[in-house]
Parts: C-alpha cells; structure tokens; sequence
C-alpha cells in the first residue's frame, strides 16, 4: 500500500481504511508540522494544529474532492487552524535557548549566522498571520505560488501580493534597500 499515490490514499481513507491514513499521515505530517513551526513559533502549539487537521483529515475525507491534491488539502487545514491559533491572545511560550555550536567551525561565523538568522526568524514571526503563512510556504516548503494560494484560499495574485508586502516588510525590519 506504500506505493499509492495520495489520490488512492484519500479514496481509501474516505472509506474508512486506517492503514491508509497512517500511510498518508506519515507522508506528509513531518512537513505539515515544520509548516506549523513556522508559523506558530512553537514547536507544541504546532504538535496540536497538527494533529487536529489530520484528525480533520479522517473526519472529512468523504468530503474531499479528487481534483484537490491531498497536500494541498492538508496544508490549507494547517495554515487555517496556525491562524485561528494567532487570533487568540495567549502569553508567549519560553523556546529553547538555540542550536548548539558545531565546535569544529569558526565560533565568529557560528555566532554572525546565529544572530542572522535569529533577526530573520524575529522579523518573519513579527509579519502579519497571512504574510507568514505565504512566506512560510513559498520560502521554506517550497511550493509554487498556484499551491500557496489554494493552501491560503486566496488567488495566485493575492499571494504575489502577501509575499511583496512581506519582502517589504522583512527589508525594512532588517534594514535592507527597500
């Protein structure tokens, strides 16, 4: 069963098969949950949203359509229950200090490429929800504009926009050219 495409997998699962969802769930959970990371900022809100949309998943699947590419489904669930978790007004959750250094490198390019990616990650998690999401999914998760905007409910333009506000933002956040 491990050789089915996603497509045979959902129409499996809408029938209720449960090898099949553990299959699809193992697929696709690992970049669902980075996604969420991203989004969230952390790593046990992003275990929850997770494990709510697959939950969702099983739920609804009788309700998928075949056209629809189950990742994309799947992402679009994600993306919508990390912003319904940004609505709501929570203390923020102490994360881990950091990466330890490899101690083999240089400990001055170790700490100049922790301190930029610290300032990005900074300035990436201070965009608005839908901003992060379309820079999340198109910079980090690699998918084309058209996948962003159906995991976003919104049109390939409307992505384009989200990311060129966001660029704008994060120049200014970084003290880039604008």
């Amino acid at each position: 069963m491990e050789g089915l495409s996603d497509q045979e997998l959902m129409a499996r699962i809408a029938a209720g098969d449960a090898a099949a969802f553990r299959i699809l769930s193992r697929r696709h959970a690992p970049r669902a949950l980075a996604v969420a990371r991203r989004i969230l900022g952390s790593s046990a809100a992003a275990d929850d949203v997770v494990q709510d949309a697959l939950l969702r998943v099983w739920i609804h699947a009788p309700r998928w359509r075949p056209a629809a590419e189950p990742r994309t489904w799947l992402y679009r669930i994600v993306v919508n229950l990390c912003l319904d978790e940004k609505r709501r007004p929570r203390a923020a959750p102490l994360e881990a200090a950091g990466d330890v250094a490899d101690p083999g490198a240089d400990a001055a390019a170790n700490l100049e490429a922790r301190e930029r990616d610290h300032l990005l990650a900074a300035a990436v998690a201070a965009l608005p929800p839908r901003q992060r999401a379309a820079i999340v999914l198109t910079y980090q998760e690699g998918l084309a504009n058209a996948e962003a905007a159906a995991v976003l409910d919104t049109s390939v333009g409307g992505v384009e926009t989200l990311l060129v506000r966001a660029r704008r933002a994060l120049r200014a956040a970084l003290g880039g050219d604008d």
